[in-house]
């Protein structure tokens, strides 16, 4: 497993699919090259001071050396953002919601490969729209 560290990584993430939580936002993106995952941090200085960012930094790494390889997709870069609720959220339970984070992030991109990523609206019929 890579670290991202070239902004435009960080940009293509961000436009791809994301799944948020009460103490990050993962990002992902699929890539097409064979080279291995990637993963970025970021938090923004809105979240506080460089001693708070540091360390939900320092807890969004630790996450992911945890996280068994197998959650996170060959071919994929992904991006934790983290927020302030990283500071006082229980490791354990920010650990169960990555896990749950990458399912979601699977299962939408499932549905996008196989083209069911909205559903579909059938037009309202010509009998429905007229007055009364």
């Amino acid at each position: 497993m890579d670290r991202l560290k070239q902004r435009a990584d960080f940009v293509a993430a961000s436009s791809g699919p994301r799944s948020a939580g009460p103490a990050f936002t993962v990002q992902s993106r699929r890539r097409d090259d064979t080279g291995p995952v990637r993963v970025g941090f970021t938090v923004t200085k809105k979240v506080g001071t460089a001693t708070e960012r540091n360390r939900i930094r320092r807890r969004l790494r630790e996450l992911v050396k945890r996280l068994d390889v197998i959650s996170m997709r060959p071919h994929h870069d992904y991006v934790l953002v983290g927020r302030r609720a990283a500071l006082e959220r229980g490791f354990a339970v920010m650990l169960d919601d990555l896990r749950s984070a990458l399912t979601r992030l699977e299962r939408t991109a499932g549905q996008r490969q196989s083209g069911n990523a909205f559903p579909t609206v059938s037009p309202i019929s010509p009998e429905r729209n007229h007055e009364t």
